[in-house]
């Protein structure tokens, strides 16, 4: 079992900066790739960016330029640097932990709101 708890979410102004944690826990040797979701209501989980255990790390599109993804091994703690936040950015984020071999396996945290005012 892996434990993820998000935290660094809250109220920004638009423009501003937020970092998001995710501590981990448990069996995370396993884990083969972390990753960041967000969810808005009515719309499905969308992925952010991951980075994995070689420390490659895959944006899509929305968030190449303005959101890095970083890993911390020491502290077992997933990053996610947001810049330039804007209020389509209003979400809440989602740390994901994911074994590929022998069954996939999907851990999640329980999610963090992040709100950008315009």
């Amino acid at each position: 079992q892996v434990q993820l708890v998000e935290s660094g979410g809250g109220l920004v102004q638009a423009g501003g900066p937020l970092r998001l944690s995710c501590a981990a826990s448990g069996s995370i040797l396993r884990i083969n790739v972390w990753a960041w979701y967000r969810q808005t209501p009515g719309k499905q989980r969308e992925l952010v960016a991951s980075i994995g255990n070689s420390g490659g790390t895959n944006y899509v599109d929305f968030a190449k330029g303005q959101f890095t993804i970083s890993r911390d091994n020491a502290k077992n703690t997933v990053y996610l640097q947001m810049n330039s936040l804007k209020p389509e950015d209003t979400a809440v984020y989602y740390c994901n932990a994911r074994i590929n071999w022998p069954t996939l396996i999907n851990y999640w945290g329980q999610g963090t709101q992040v709100t950008v005012s315009s």
